[in-house]
């Protein structure tokens, strides 16, 4: 299918990925036979803070006495949003008995994991909605213990409105501790911690490193690599908008990828242009990052059609996908391949960020082609059980016994073979492979 690049990336989102393994390998190797001594000796030097790890309750109440009460007043929002969104999810999630032939039973339980380890990122900037979004999940969940860890700056601690947003979301423990020592730790259970039986939340590219390497001794959300957006667009788009909202996401990182997919020219060379001034307007910061986002990953395709345009989008697999067209309830229903998907100008990216209810821990680098993002379901151990009576083993043995022997299985055949045996004495049944 033709696609005409009026701009095209540089670079993708991994060109950089660098040799981050064997350094977080040697970190968690580390930290896993020395324990606390090495994790704190890790914080000291990386993250040059030497205050409590475990905040107290008082650390807790000076956190939040720090913190704005209109800042307060969002926050609370935001976390009741995505509470009552976490609750609509949990209800989805039912238990389940049936009888699937005479005197056989099967069912579903659904059981949250025991402890949970929320990971919030607090570098380049402190992600408050991150805090909201995992800690909160968690809690609706169900989770027995939830610990939130984020990174300390140097004679300040763990940013207060953070502090806040995890205290009133539900966290257990917060933790002031960064990088890979904070994923250490709770994976590992130092501290005092119960080890965590899942990590959750965005980091940078060691904390996704070490999630990776972590996965199997614990459960993990995803591996994320830098934040990805992608907005579709018709003529009936506000280039002004549109332009906007690209900008919006490229400041997250100066590798976070943004795509403009339309099928009208004059709408893609508007908002070419109008973006470089819409960059040189942000802070210093911000401008940084979006500016190289801009240049070395953005892309700007022109597609035919519609259909042309949501076939590009779907093999993008974006993790945030922006609708601003007509026919909203076309693309709902054509388009497959996204972490989150926002229908119309009305919104944005930025509203599921932050306080819409959704979660914003979303799979990118593609990986929205097999997984959606961060729900209550992930907290959530989906288990089956079964019973029967011996009327209703009376059928499965015979089936299971004959089955196993064509495999090879003699022990799992002879396990039905006692059962009939006992249950149904004098009884003769053909249990042989080849019936």
């Amino acid at each position: 299918m033709t696609r005409d690049y009026l701009k095209k990336a540089i670079l993708t989102a991994t060109s950089d990925a660098g040799e981050t393994h064997g350094t977080v390998k040697k970190i968690l190797t580390e930290i896993e036979a020395g324990g606390d001594a090495v994790a704190l000796e890790y914080a000291r030097r990386l993250d040059n803070y030497d205050g409590n790890v475990l905040l107290t309750s008082e650390d807790i109440e000076a956190a939040s006495a720090a913190v704005p009460e209109k800042l307060k007043a969002d926050i609370r929002y935001a976390h009741a949003n995505i509470e009552r969104f976490a609750q609509a999810q949990k209800a989805t999630l039912s238990e389940v008995e049936l009888e699937i032939a005479p005197g056989l039973y099967a069912g579903q339980k659904v059981i949250p994991v025991d402890a949970a380890g929320c990971y919030v990122p607090g570098g380049r900037y402190s992600h408050i909605a991150s805090a909201v979004m995992t800690v909160t999940t968690a809690k609706v969940a169900g989770c027995g213990h939830i610990t939130a860890c984020s990174p300390p700056r140097a004679d300040v601690g763990v940013n207060p409105a953070v502090v806040y947003a995890a205290h009133i979301a539900g966290a257990d423990r917060i933790m002031a501790m960064g990088g890979v020592q904070g994923v250490a730790a709770m994976a590992f259970g130092l501290f005092g911690l119960p080890q965590s039986n899942i990590l959750v939340g965005p980091g940078n590219q060691f904390v996704a490193e070490a999630k990776r390497i972590l996965f199997g001794r614990v459960g993990i959300d995803m591996i994320a690599g830098p934040t990805d957006s992608l907005i579709l667009a018709d003529a009936t788009a506000d280039p002004f908008i549109v332009a906007t909202d690209l900008v919006s996401q490229a400041e997250h990182g100066y590798n976070s990828p943004v795509w403009l997919v339309t099928d009208d020219r004059a709408l893609a060379e508007t908002v070419m242009k109008l973006v470089p001034d819409l960059i040189a307007d942000l802070p210093e910061l911000n401008r940084a990052n979006a500016f190289v986002a801009w240049r070395d990953y953005a892309e700007v395709i022109l597609c035919a059609d519609r259909e042309a345009m949501a076939a590009c989008s779907d093999d993008y697999a974006p993790e945030h996908l922006t609708v601003q067209a007509q026919d909203l309830e076309w693309w709902l229903g054509r388009l497959t391949c996204y972490g989150s998907l926002f229908l119309g100008e009305e919104t944005t990216v930025s509203y599921g960020d932050k306080a819409t209810g959704t979660n914003h821990v979303l799979p990118t680098s593609g990986a929205a082609r097999y997984t959606g993002g961060l729900s209550v379901h992930k907290y959530m151990k989906v288990v089956t059980w079964q019973r029967a009576t011996r009327k209703g083993s009376r059928e499965v043995a015979q089936a299971t016994a004959r089955i196993s022997r064509l495999e090879g299985m003699e022990g799992h055949a002879r396990a039905a073979d006692v059962r009939l045996a006992k249950y149904f004495p004098g009884e003769i049944f053909d249990l042989s492979a080849d019936g």
